[in-house]
C-alpha cells in the first residue's frame, strides 16, 4: 500500500475476527514503532503485546467510555498493544511532558503499520491505568499512555468525512486560512 492510501484507509475499528496476528506482519509493525523519533532518542516508551484471553478480559474492564464497544473490541481482538512510558526517561519543558509525545508518535507508527498490513486498530486512551498496571505487572514509575486492539477487520464502515482544511490550517497567522490545497493536491 502507498503511504497516502494507508492514511486514508486507517479507521477506528472495534469489530475483529479472532484470527491470530501473523508473526512476520507483527514484526514489521513493531519495527515501524521502533523507528519513531523520541526526545533526545531516549525512548521512554515500551510496548506490551497481549494475546492471552485472561489478560485481555481484564484489560477490557479498564476502558472508561459510555458504551461497551471499546471494551468488547479488546475482548474480541486476538491481540492488544499497550503503550507505557517512564516520564523520568524523557524530557519536560514548561510543564510539557514529552514521554506522551514520544509514545504517541510510536503508537501512530504502529497503528499505520498495522493498517498497511491489513489489520484494524482503535486508539484508546481513556483507561483506568491501575487495572492495566496490575494485570500486566507494570512497574509503578510507568504510565499507561494508550492501548489498541489489533486484528483482522470484521466490520464495514464508512470513513469519517474529510475536514475542510481551511478550518484547521492557517498560513503565517491565526485565522488566515490555508487555501492553496486543492483537490488536485489532495490525496
Amino acid at each position: 500500500m502507498q503511504f497516502y492510501d494507508v492514511v486514508k484507509s486507517r479507521q477506528s475499528i472495534k469489530k475483529f475476527k479472532k484470527t491470530p496476528i501473523d508473526s512476520d506482519k507483527l514484526a514489521r509493525m513493531i519495527n515501524a514503532a521502533m523507528m519513531s523519533p523520541s526526545w533526545k532518542n531516549n525512548t521512554a516508551y515500551r510496548f506490551i503485546l497481549v494475546d492471552e484471553q485472561t489478560e485481555l478480559d481484564q484489560i477490557s474492564k479498564s476502558i472508561m467510555n459510555k458504551d461497551n464497544s471499546a471494551s468488547q473490541s479488546i475482548i474480541d481482538a486476538p491481540m492488544t498493544a499497550v503503550v507505557v512510558a517512564d516520564p523520568d526517561d524523557s524530557g519536560e519543558v514548561e510543564n510539557r511532558e514529552y514521554y506522551l509525545v514520544d509514545s504517541a508518535i510510536a503508537m501512530e507508527h504502529f497503528v499505520l503499520a498495522a493498517t498497511n498490513e491489513g489489520y484494524g486498530t482503535c486508539w484508546i486512551a481513556a483507561v483506568d491505568e491501575n487495572i492495566i498496571k496490575k494485570t500486566l505487572s507494570i512497574p509503578q514509575n510507568y504510565k499507561v499512555v494508550a492501548i489498541t486492539p489489533i486484528g483482522e477487520i470484521a466490520e464495514t464502515k464508512e470513513h469519517n468525512h474529510k475536514k475542510d482544511v481551511r478550518d484547521y490550517v492557517f498560513l503565517n497567522t491565526w485565522n488566515n486560512a490555508y487555501t492553496e490545497s486543492t483537490e488536485k493536491n489532495a490525496f
